[in-house]
């Protein structure tokens, strides 16, 4: 019995072989020694690299630009997550109803996540140029006056999250489409017969069978979100005043721009820290959610 179910255990790791092997060397070991870089002082060209400990953790406990940096993370995360969500949803409700030329819209709507990030940003940089930008021009045409959009520490943020949102909201849209058309039509009409109304049918039907998908969604949307680099690069390049500097583009400066690697790879330690405790906080309300319906 014991030979057997050895056996099965080492079939079962030679199969699992290909996919650890790659794992291991461009995640497992990188982030191993990311880890390692954080408890010591190197500026990337030096050959020895001085051992300092906690210091460098000490240093960001005690850096006002690190919890500036952490705020707009968190502010993006929840920005950017939440009404792609909301919207990706709201569209493929919209587009599994029946409607007309719904294929021609599911292209447009899905065509900006297959756009390239950095032009995409460039573009929409245009758009928000305060003096001649499409958005100042239509804010004007309702008699309201242009905003400094890029340039405004109170809107910059906001824009970042604009385009964001914009560029995924049709990815999101794609996989509730599936989840809704794979909801059993006997559950949602067996609840009309039962006297409820659309709204308590989403609610109490269509909501809890389609969590799977809010749930993968809203992991791999918050993955994506403390990632995000290539439209902040663009637009604002973490300014103006650090308003749009997540802890990914403070990472960046650190590095390659500061030379500090210690400081560096101990941001990206707590970036990979919150990571997981917000997939674990996500994976906790999607399991409470599920067991209450």
């Amino acid at each position: 019995m014991k030979q057997s179910k050895l056996a099965a255990d080492a079939k079962a790791l030679l199969f699992t072989l290909p996919a650890m092997i790659p794992l291991t060397m461009f995640w497992l070991i990188p982030l191993g020694y990311a880890f390692y870089l954080s408890f010591t002082e190197w500026d990337f060209m030096s050959p020895d690299k001085l051992f300092v400990g906690m210091a460098n953790y000490a240093e960001l406990a005690d850096n006002p630009a690190f919890y500036k940096a952490l705020r707009v993370t968190l502010l993006f995360t929840a920005g950017s997550v939440l009404p792609t969500l909301i919207g990706g949803l709201g569209f493929a409700l919209l587009l599994n109803s029946k409607l007309r030329f719904s294929g021609i819209y599911r292209t447009l709507i899905f065509s900006p996540w297959v756009t390239p990030t950095v032009a995409v940003a460039i573009v929409w940089s245009w758009i928000f140029e305060p003096e001649v930008g499409l958005a100042n021009n239509v804010l004007r045409f309702f008699g309201s006056e242009g905003v400094g959009w890029l340039g405004d520490p109170s809107w910059a943020l906001i824009g970042i999250l604009i385009v964001t949102c914009w560029k995924s909201v049709g990815w999101a849209m794609v996989f509730y489409l599936v989840a809704l058309r794979n909801v059993p039509r006997d559950l949602l009409e067996a609840a009309a017969i039962d006297g409820a109304g659309s709204l308590r049918r989403f609610t109490y039907v269509t909501v809890p069978l389609i969590s799977p998908t809010t749930f993968f969604l809203t992991i791999v949307l918050i993955i994506q979100s403390l990632q995000a680099y290539d439209q902040i690069n663009v637009m604002t390049q973490g300014g103006p005043s650090g308003s749009t500097r997540t802890l990914l583009y403070m990472y960046y400066q650190s590095a390659f721009e500061a030379f500090n690697i210690g400081e560096a790879s101990s941001v990206a330690v707590v970036l990979v820290i919150g990571c997981v405790l917000l997939s674990m906080v996500s994976f906790a309300v999607s399991r409470s959610s599920v067991h209450y319906h």
